[in-house]
């Protein structure tokens, strides 16, 4: 959790970081708060947080409250909550949900559906039910208190009978668009996917799906694509698909910004003078804007055919492992981490595990 926390924190297209599963090493009623404790104590970067346990939520947040004082002052951690698919609020979800927006927090409510299992199998028919536990939420929510900041969306899955696997179709991320353009309308911040939990680890899968995802999020109107980096079906984590996402979204996000015809006069002067059958190497845009006109990989460089055989025919997937456990070897400690887990700590030897 640590290691993966600063990875995140380090890597610059994530601007959340969320639990990174959940914290086996120590006793079960302990175990949320040492990974809101880790999570805390090692970035700066805002907190989705997950609590496992439900009945360990209000312990979860008066821990961090004990590291950071009042959460609702400058709120920096978003709570997120799903209902039970299909149609249902349950206690649990409602509970936290409350006690979040009791302290002033803003809250993520997201369904996850399975086509087929837990939702019509037909487009619409999930669109119409997970938006309606949705809606559901957004009513508890300003039932609690009118006002109450919360962002919304859903994880739109398939069901392989085959596999007995849930998994994200080309469909999953046309409804996430869906369901991101219904927020817009309602004036409403957005939580999608981000294509968490496919693929066996850095592989094709892994990448088809982190492109289809973040290519389309940044085009469309998702606000935040939470859970990047998880594989197997979210049972595991891979630290190399969570650098390979970073890269992903940095160009996605390129893509989607395009380019401005500001400087169209002296482009054309540039052609005009370089005239035909001549290069523009040289040329004064080429030299001013070469090192930053297009995307460069931190660990993946353009060979051609005979410069790949002199290198002995690397493989992309070895390279990014081999920077991925460079960048986990190169992790700093953050200047005050070791004064904010004493706070920690200190709230932890005071509390019970009732």
């Amino acid at each position: 959790m640590r290691m993966m926390v600063r990875l995140g924190s380090a890597l610059p297209s994530f601007d959340v970081i969320s639990n990174v599963g959940v914290v086996q090493d120590v006793d079960p009623g302990r175990s949320d708060r040492v990974a809101a404790l880790e999570m805390a104590a090692n970035t700066d970067k805002p907190l989705v947080l997950l609590v496992s346990d439900e009945r360990r939520f209000p312990a979860v947040l008066d821990l961090l409250e004990a590291m950071h004082g009042d959460l609702a002052a400058r709120p920096s951690v978003l709570p997120y909550v799903n209902p039970l698919t299909p149609l249902t609020l349950n206690q649990g979800t409602v509970d936290k949900a409350i006690q979040a927006i009791e302290r002033g927090l803003p809250l993520i409510g997201s369904s996850y559906g399975m086509a087929g299992a837990t939702t019509p199998i037909a487009p619409t028919g999930m669109l119409v039910l997970l938006q309606a536990e949705l809606l559901a939420g957004l009513v508890l929510s300003q039932l609690a208190r009118q006002g109450a900041p919360i962002v919304l969306g859903f994880l739109p899955a398939f069901f392989d009978m085959r596999t007995m696997s849930s998994f994200y179709d080309p469909l999953s991320y046309l409804l996430n668009l869906a369901c991101a353009e219904m927020m817009a309308w309602y004036h409403l911040p957005h939580c999608g996917t981000s294509g968490s939990g496919m693929g066996w680890g850095p592989d094709l899968l892994t990448a088809a799906n982190q492109w289809a995802n973040h290519l389309t999020s940044c085009l469309g109107h998702v606000g935040l694509a939470s859970f990047v980096g998880d594989v197997l079906g979210s049972k595991a984590f891979s630290p190399a698909c969570l650098v390979y996402a970073d890269e992903v979204i940095a160009q996605a996000r390129r893509l989607a910004q395009g380019f401005a015809f500001d400087d169209a006069a002296s482009t054309l002067d540039e052609i005009a003078h370089a005239g035909p059958g001549r290069d523009l190497l040289t040329s004064e845009q080429t030299l001013q804007r070469f090192r930053t006109a297009y995307y460069r990989s931190a660990f993946l460089d353009n060979l051609t055919l005979e410069q790949w055989q002199a290198q002995r025919c690397p493989q992309a997937v070895d390279r990014l492992r081999q920077y991925t456990r460079q960048r986990l070897a190169d992790l700093p400690t953050p200047p005050d981490y070791a004064e904010r887990t004493a706070r920690g700590q200190a709230f932890l030897r005071a509390v019970s595990d009732e």
